[in-house]
């Protein structure tokens, strides 16, 4: 007899009962830690609140949601935000039920007065330029908080670039869930006379620029739509020619150097051993270049590392045999490291590690495109468990119309009971607006 066992017979001469071993779903520890290790998509935490009451005060304790956003460490891909018309406006890029309406997104006044491409989209934050007011218009989508803050004196808004970044230095800090931190912009213009490449550095922490700092310009900063890209801590900005504008965070030093040969549809990224690099797309090619760098640090050689052929990567078209597609990049990712691409007539997502693509239906126009990404986590989760019910009843429960003899008539009374209950959610339009979008 083993020990269990005559553990097990003894309680039972005793006449004292075993108690049946407590589930692991019922471990609020051990439950955390499966939570934990949902996918950090919007849909996750509002469908695991939905199980039971327990369940919904464990994901929305603000602890957890601290806790998820480490264990994931990158945000998620939500969509991007373009100028269209003059307006900045969002487009997600997830499948259904992570899908977030444009609407949620809703910048309101950053909406007026854009005429250019002049804006930042990093850390959860949106920068664009009030070109009637003169000031950067700073936007946290996920919360709706904005700020204000006016243009230098010396800065030319024709051609001025602007960074937004996360200002929390704590450590272990997880950006993309940082949606009340402080954060800092770093703008770069021409000086003056032309000569010059000048920068600066504002923290909202102490509401003011900090020091002006320069470096020789042998180019002219003309603003190409191209957006800045964050290597380590460093931001670089793309200008004429091969020139590269490099901006040390840490230091706040300012440096030019030259990049690999000008091509079409190139693109600062960061490389495989952390340094900065390069791709060029030219369809159906992707060249990517790294640098060999001297003992100083300064850039010596660019060597081509790598060319993948595009037309091998699922889902992207085949090359013509007679022409080469019309194509070019107009967004990068630095947190999931996706391009967005164009490739005559559509756009496509690409992952390049994982060699896979899917193509971005319903877009009307093309654009330089800002990757928005985001834990999105928020305390109050009525609006995706709605979602989440709708894909189940309106997309799934179509199928039961052909096996069910009363299914039209089924079908249409959960709609009438889906309307009712987003209207009990949302006491406004907004929940009419969902409605009529999901059926």
């Amino acid at each position: 007899m083993s020990e269990s066992d005559g553990a097990e017979l003894s309680c039972r001469l005793a006449g004292v009962s075993l108690a049946a071993p407590a589930s692991p779903l019922e471990d609020d520890d051990l439950l955390r830690e499966i939570l934990l290790r949902l996918p950090p998509q919007p849909s996750s935490l509002p469908r695991a609140s939905a199980v039971c009451k327990g369940w919904s005060g464990l994901v929305t304790d603000p602890k957890f949601a601290r806790s998820f956003s480490a264990h994931h460490w990158k945000p998620p891909l939500l969509g991007f935000f373009e100028i269209r018309n003059h307006l900045l406006v969002f487009t997600q890029v997830m499948d259904p039920p992570d899908r977030i309406p444009p609407e949620r997104f809703d910048l309101g006044p950053c909406n007026a007065n854009q005429e250019d491409h002049v804006f930042s989209c990093r850390h959860g934050r949106v920068v664009v330029i009030d070109f009637e007011r003169l000031e950067f218009l700073v936007c946290t989508p996920i919360t709706g908080e904005r700020s204000r803050v006016a243009l230098l004196p010396e800065v030319n808004p024709n051609f001025i670039r602007v960074a937004v970044l996360c200002a929390a230095a704590d450590q272990g800090h997880v950006h993309g869930a940082c949606h009340s931190n402080p954060f800092k912009l770093v703008s770069l213009c021409m000086g003056r006379e032309d000569n010059q490449v000048l920068a600066r550095v504002y923290s909202s922490q102490t509401g003011a620029w900090g020091n002006l700092i320069s470096a020789p310009a042998p180019f002219r900063l003309d603003y190409d739509g191209t957006p800045e890209t964050l290597v380590g801590n460093a931001l670089y900005w793309l200008c004429p020619i091969v020139d590269v504008v490099k901006f040390d965070l840490d230091d706040h030093s300012l440096t030019v150097f030259k990049g690999p040969p000008d091509r079409c549809g190139r693109r600062v990224v960061q490389a495989e051993d952390g340094d900065i690099g390069f791709n060029m797309f030219t369809y159906p090619r992707c060249e990517m270049w790294r640098r060999n760098a001297d003992y100083h640090g300064v850039a010596d050689t660019w060597v081509l590392w790598k060319t993948v052929e595009m037309h091998t990567i699922l889902a992207l078209p085949p090359p013509q045999a007679d022409e080469e597609r019309l194509n070019f990049v107009i967004g990068y990712c630095e947190d999931t490291e996706a391009f967005f691409i164009y490739v005559k007539p559509s756009v496509y997502m690409v992952q390049l590690k994982a060699m896979q693509s899917k193509r971005l239906d319903d877009l009307d126009c093309v654009n330089i495109y800002r990757p928005f990404t985001s834990f999105y986590t928020p305390g109050d989760f009525s609006f995706f468990v709605l979602l989440y019910c709708a894909q189940v009843l309106l997309v799934d429960l179509p199928e039961l119309q052909f096996r069910t003899t009363h299914s039209r008539t089924l079908f249409d009374v959960v709609k009438e009971w889906l309307l009712q209950f987003s209207l009990s959610l949302a006491g406004n339009d907004v929940a009419w607006k969902t409605y009529r979008a999901l059926v």
